[in-house]
């Protein structure tokens, strides 16, 4: 065998942010090829006949899903104990053993090759199921198939990929998803792990972080950057690697706050042979390949936060029906009472969310990247609110530990796992911000498809002046759609005021209201700012936060009038749909408000002041536990020098 050869560049790219940006744009999917509720939402265009009547499995995937259900459920109450993972900061061999023999690595696996050929809805309910168990096991299982070897060879394997390896992930392998790099987050432009052609081969160099199931996998996902060659287009790639392959070296197992039974390293590759048969997709389409499967993907996130929420309002009601102060429950003082309204009319809209963008998924009629989106920034937020607020109705039993609580006698309720565990969410798989920033393009594509050579610099002046023509027939047309609309007409959506319930109807036309304000407010930020539009992130950030409560209150009136129309908890169903559109107005408003009354410019005049030293002096007074050493670890492509910590299991 030829030696290998070296990686043409080990130091890592450089790249400006205008690099960068096009880097992210060209990964993108550029074209709406179906409908999006979410999308038209952003646009001032109320599109309920997208999502009402509710769309309904179909009766064979029901069957199927529920008897997996009751097999897991079985499982979860006499095979987990998740105070164990939590003392021992490890998932039991044989309980992830019994999971493999369940089937519950191949839920959204094809029958064909061995899966059990779950829907997204039923894979999600079962996710939530798991997750109330031990969040771990429902991050174990969730690594694996929504983003790891699974999805991705799903839409965009060979059919050789698929025989070989889909089996394998159903029944006895573990699959990771390896993007992050230690000074590589969000912003895949700097991605320094190099995948050299080598005749039949690819050779890989480099160093991944955050490898979530990287510890214990068997099959890894990884993308690197491949150089430019006579015989290929380059760029960043996707690629199927054998994680037992010579010169992988699992270095590190990452320990944190919450999910401690997480199975998550730092991954070496020096001079890793992988054959090109095992690419995924062409060469550059690493990129594309990964958002594209993060568009279902993230649906796993929101599906456990549900599963949070119910386990929350549980607690919540038992503990707060016997715990007595000043001669009644605390449930029945207004200031504890607030606080379970809140819990459940939020789990109910969450579940309303999570439900309604699964099925669409899988009916796959609607574009669904703004909807699912929305659901993992929505859903991880929210849950850890939810989480906190559960804290505090146990009050000091809510900050002392599950362990602590068994051992003095009392119910080991692990209330404050449960924040810990949660507060990742809002980190994974995007993190808030990033999420902002990637729906709130999603929700410009319109307005950028017809304007957005105007605000370039890049463009001349003939490109800029045809794009003010193009722009001026769009907005001729749309702008007086959003002067009037179905929102102002009192008999609207007479359909969701039923006799003998709530007016469920005064809601949606709130929502239809204010999502032409929200198209108004963005049209008026564009027109202003022009090119600077990108970076206010502020102003971004509360466009994308409207959108996401307009989204689930649509979605928790759809859900309520369903349930009603089903006969199944009808009443308290519009009752819970309700409430939570009352509290949710209540921050749609504050939202709006924030939009032109806020504090950004005067918060980045206190950014530079930090940084460049002028309060320094407002640090005095305390002591720094921080231990030594650099800010990011070093990276540098290399033979590892540490033991490897990788085991399999079964």
């Amino acid at each position: 065998m030829p030696a290998p050869p070296t990686p043409s560049s080990p130091s890592r790219p450089t790249v400006s942010e205008r690099e960068a940006r096009q880097v992210a744009e060209a990964a993108r999917e550029q074209d709406w090829r179906k409908p999006s509720f979410a999308k038209e939402l952003f646009l001032g265009r109320f599109r309920l006949d997208l999502i009402h009547p509710h769309p309904l499995p179909a009766d064979e995937d029901v069957q199927r899903g529920e008897e997996f259900l009751a097999k897991l459920r079985d499982f979860c109450e006499t095979k987990i104990d998740g105070a164990v993972i939590e003392r021992d900061a490890r998932i039991p061999d044989d309980v992830i053993t019994g999971l493999k023999e369940l089937g519950a690595f191949g839920m959204k696996i094809d029958t064909k090759y061995g899966g059990l050929g779950l829907t997204q809805v039923y894979y999600n309910k079962a996710l939530a199921l798991v997750g109330s168990a031990n969040p771990a096991i429902g991050a174990l299982l969730s690594a694996h198939q929504s983003i790891g070897v699974p999805q991705p060879l799903k839409m965009f394997g060979t059919q050789e990929q698929k025989d070989t390896f889909l089996p394998r992930c159903a029944r006895t392998d573990i699959s990771a998803f390896l993007l992050t790099e230690p000074d590589v987050g969000s912003d895949p432009a700097r991605l320094a792990t190099t995948a050299v052609r080598d005749g039949d081969d690819y050779v890989l160099d480099g160093v991944k972080l955050w490898t979530t199931n990287g510890v214990v996998a068997d099959l890894l996902v990884v993308m690197a950057r491949v150089p430019k060659s006579e015989n290929g287009r380059g760029g960043i790639t996707a690629f199927v690697v054998e994680a037992a392959s010579e010169g992988i070296t699992v270095e590190n197992r990452n320990a944190f706050m919450g999910l401690r039974g997480l199975e998550n390293g730092v991954t070496r590759f020096h001079r890793v042979r992988v054959p090109a048969a095992h690419r995924i997709g062409p060469e550059g389409a690493g990129l594309k390949i990964a958002l594209t499967t993060l568009n279902t993907g993230r649906l796993s996130l929101p599906a456990m936060c549900v599963g949070a929420g119910k386990w929350c309002l549980k607690i919540a009601r038992e503990w707060s029906a016997v715990r007595e102060q000043w001669g009644k429950p605390v449930a029945l003082h207004e200031a504890v009472g607030s606080k379970i309204s809140f819990i459940a009319a939020t789990t109910f809209a969450l579940e309303a969310v999570l439900d309604l963008s699964s099925q669409m998924a899988d009916e796959d009629r609607n574009d669904i990247r703004i909807e699912a989106a929305l659901a993992k920034l929505y859903g991880s937020e929210m849950a850890c609110l939810m989480a906190d607020e559960l804290v505090q109705i146990r009050g000091g039993r809510g900050f002392e530990t599950a362990a602590s609580l068994e051992a003095r006698g009392e119910r080991a309720v692990p209330a404050e796992q449960l924040m810990r565990d949660l507060r990742i969410n809002r980190i994974f798989e995007g993190s808030t911000e990033i999420m902002h920033l990637l729906i709130a393009r999603e929700a410009v594509d319109a307005h950028l498809s017809v304007a957005g050579d105007l605000i370039d610099p890049g463009k001349t002046l003939s490109d800029k002046a045809r794009a003010g023509a193009q722009a001026g027939v769009f907005y001729a047309k749309w702008l007086p759609k959003l002067v009037a609309g179905p929102g102002q007409l009192p008999r609207s959506y007479a359909d969701f005021h039923p006799a003998d319930h709530r007016d469920l109807s005064g809601h949606l036309r709130y929502v239809e209201r204010s999502a032409r304000k929200l198209a108004r407010s963005t049209f008026y930020a564009m027109s202003r700012w022009q090119g600077r539009m990108e970076t206010k992130q502020g102003f971004l950030g509360r466009i994308v936060d409207i959108g996401a409560e307009l989204f689930a209150m649509s979605a928790a009136c759809v859900r309520a009038e369903h349930l009603r129309a089903g006969g199944d908890h009808g009443r308290e169903a519009y009752q819970l749909a309700d409430a939570f559109c009352r509290q949710s107005r209540i921050r749609v408003e504050e939202l709006f408000g924030r939009l032109w009354t806020n504090t950004d410019d005067l918060d980045r005049k206190v950014v530079k002041g930090v940084l460049g030293g002028a309060y320094e002096w407002l640090e005095q007074g305390v002591v720094d536990p921080s231990g030594e050493g650099p800010w990011i670890a070093e990276a540098t492509p290399g033979e590892s020098r540490r033991k490897n910590l990788r085991r399999a299991i079964g």
